[in-house]
């Protein structure tokens, strides 16, 4: 399931939930905790699903490039601890208790519930599964930038304060682009496997030098959308600082991509910085949109 990689579903909730409970001026911590068990199941499925995925293309299994634990997945199948089989059923068990905990907020919330599960446990099956398989042409990158960024921090203020609107998504895009960048990074070192196996990945198609300027514009869009939100009155100026000043880890870790797994310091280097700013980043969200509730109350 791969649990180091959780804050990317957790932070995203919390997040939205700061951001619904500024708008709505109040806190429903039962649809709060369903969320981020849904949330969090709905991504470890993902995880599971991924290398049943991989595995059965053989990507993982040619893969000896992959800086541990960050990339290559788990390799409990190449390890024998699971089956493909086994791997399955625990991925499927988990996008159903993320359904189970869906159908209790849909009860409680009504139909909008249904639609954010939909596309959430949609973009997490066909990530790596199915006859599309999004990760293999080229799409995985959105599809987990939607699916952990997006989604669920508009669902989650959603749920909060039952409203949605341009405010909010533009609130949500710096959370997409750092988790985006995440998976994105955590590729480079897999492209020798990937190209290998017909997992066409963006790096695999466009190359280190590329895949290092699309990284930061990634990170570059975020603070951008802040800044339009900022402008819109959404939030106040100082909200924008701590992610445009994150703008330098991101310098850093494009730097790295450029020379890709054959400096393997650099590049892990790279990946921690890159989980630093999605961390850094949403919880600095998080807390300003808490505090801009508190004093505006």
């Amino acid at each position: 399931m791969r649990p180091k990689f959780f804050p990317a579903s957790v932070l995203p909730v919390l997040a939205g939930s700061a951001w619904g409970f500024m708008v709505a001026g109040q806190f429903d911590l039962p649809a709060f905790i369903l969320a981020l068990l849904a949330t969090v199941c709905v991504h470890a499925g993902a995880n599971v699903l991924n290398d049943v995925g991989d595995d059965s293309g053989g990507t993982d299994r040619q893969n000896e490039d992959r800086i541990y634990p960050y990339t290559g997945g788990s390799r409990f199948i190449q390890a024998g601890i699971m089956t493909p089989s086994g791997m399955a059923r625990l991925g499927i068990s988990l996008l159903g208790v993320a359904a189970i905990a869906g159908l209790i907020l849909l009860i409680s919330k009504g139909l909008m519930v249904l639609w954010f599960g939909i596309a959430g446990v949609s973009l997490a099956v066909l990530y790596s599964l199915g006859p599309v398989r999004l990760a293999s042409i080229g799409l995985g990158e959105l599809s987990v930038g939607i699916a952990f960024g997006i989604l669920p921090v508009t669902g989650a203020a959603w749920l909060q304060s039952g409203s949605l609107g341009l405010d909010v998504l533009l609130f949500s895009i710096p959370v997409s682009v750092w988790v985006t960048a995440i998976l994105l990074i955590n590729e480079v070192p897999d492209i020798a496997a990937d190209g290998g196996t017909g997992k066409r990945t963006l790096p695999v198609r466009v190359g280190l030098g590329s895949t290092s300027i699309i990284y930061f514009l990634l990170h570059l869009s975020g603070v951008a959308a802040l800044a339009w939100l900022s402008l819109r009155g959404g939030i106040p100026a100082w909200a924008v600082i701590v992610p445009a000043l994150l703008l330098v880890l991101a310098w850093q870790a494009a730097s790295a991509i450029r020379t890709g797994i054959a400096n393997r310091p650099a590049m892990t280097r790279a990946i921690e910085m890159t989980l630093g700013i999605h961390t850094i980043g949403s919880i600095w969200l998080t807390g300003c949109a808490i505090l801009i509730a508190f004093f505006s109350a």
